[in-house]
């Protein structure tokens, strides 16, 4: 089998281009609900980027080999919507991104362009109505995210929802049933805005198949944020910046990591955070410390991972940067093909769709 990174074509300049990232998807692909079982998913599986083959999420024990290492993001996601009621009483959307080093939260705001700084902004319940504190909208930042002052993560607790992408569709808010499955079982370290999706798909029974087949895991931590899924607005790749998010590789992590290599087994990276993470602390000098640092690494054709790794994943959004990141494993090309592949056979998209692994 072909072991990432491996030599890819050289580069078109197609490949510089978001717009070049852009496919087209049938908007009923998109996954509005969960599998009924998480690990009943389908999973698509190339090797080298060649003839894809078909399984389901549960197979993935199988497909793997002994002495191989899965290393998972533990991120846990925050309740992280908010709604409030400006005092002419329109209602306002937030989604809180990340604290600021002042004690303040950075948000997306919709439609913040008409909401000066110092407007006081009421929390309200979306399901009962109910009115909360107040918290007070300040200036825009340079990501153009808002700052938010009087927010704490306690508040986030009483009144946030679980932020799920706008392409999931809850003209209501997020149910229940949403606090649970769009959280891996693992999740531990509170500090994301968005789920690391590609383990959305494990269960207890994969976990201990897995360890069956002598086939361990580890955790590294990347806090979801607006690094991850920012939409690019420039045209160019080289113009592309990475809003920064924080990770950090255990002690015990960097350990197993170099027990695997050693033992000449795979590190296969568990979505596109844990392989950033990865990436990030390879070039950083692979520290052992566990210290939380910070990264803005963009991954792409032209700019593939240094360090020797396998990638499961989900199917991203068209134009992403995660797109990008999974076609620096295969060619933009051949990323597209197999997307378009994944269509034709049905396969579900984004968060709480179908899995791809590249072996």
């Amino acid at each position: 089998m072909t072991y990432y990174p491996v030599a890819l074509p050289d580069t078109s300049p197609a490949d510089a281009l978001a717009a070049s990232y852009r496919y087209k998807l049938d908007p009923a692909l998109i996954a509005q609900e969960p599998a009924a079982v998480r690990d009943a998913s389908r999973l698509m599986v190339t090797a080298g980027g060649g003839t894809a083959a078909h399984h389901t999420f549960s197979e993935l024990p199988d497909l793997l080999a002994p002495g191989d290492l899965l290393v998972i993001n533990d991120t846990r996601v925050r309740p992280a919507f908010l709604t409030a009621r400006k005092d002419t009483g329109g209602r306002v959307r937030m989604l809180v991104l990340d604290p600021l080093p002042d004690g303040g939260w950075a948000a997306w705001v919709k439609g913040s362009a008409r909401l000066e700084p110092g407007r006081v902004l009421t929390l309200v319940h979306l399901g009962t109505g109910a009115e909360g504190p107040t918290v007070t909208i300040g200036e825009v930042l340079p990501s153009g995210a808002r700052r938010i002052d009087g927010l704490t993560a306690t508040l986030q607790h009483a009144w946030g929802e679980m932020p799920l992408p706008p392409y999931i569709e809850r003209p209501d808010g997020p149910r229940a049933a949403d606090s649970e499955r769009y959280q891996t079982v693992y999740a531990e370290h509170e500090g994301a805005a968005a789920a690391p999706t590609a383990g959305l798909h494990f269960t207890p029974a994969v976990f201990a198949r897995l360890e069956e087949r002598g086939i361990p895991h580890a955790r590294v931590t990347l806090h979801v944020g607006e690094g991850t899924f920012a939409p690019i607005r420039v045209d160019r790749l080289a113009d592309v910046h990475l809003h920064a998010e924080s990770w950090s590789v255990p002690a015990a992590t960097a350990a197993a990591i170099a027990a695997c290599e050693a033992r000449g087994g795979r590190i296969v990276a568990v979505g596109t955070t844990s392989c950033r993470t990865l990436e990030t602390w390879n070039r950083q000098g692979r520290p052992a410390d566990g210290a939380f640092r910070s990264t803005d690494l963009f991954l792409h054709p032209a700019a593939p991972p240094r360090m020797a790794m396998a990638l499961l994943t989900n199917f991203h959004t068209p134009g992403s940067s995660l797109v990008m990141l999974v076609a620096a494993f295969v060619g933009r090309e051949r990323i597209l093909e197999l997307y378009a592949e994944a269509q034709t056979r049905g396969y579900r998209f984004f968060s709480y769709g179908d899995a791809m692994l590249f072996l």
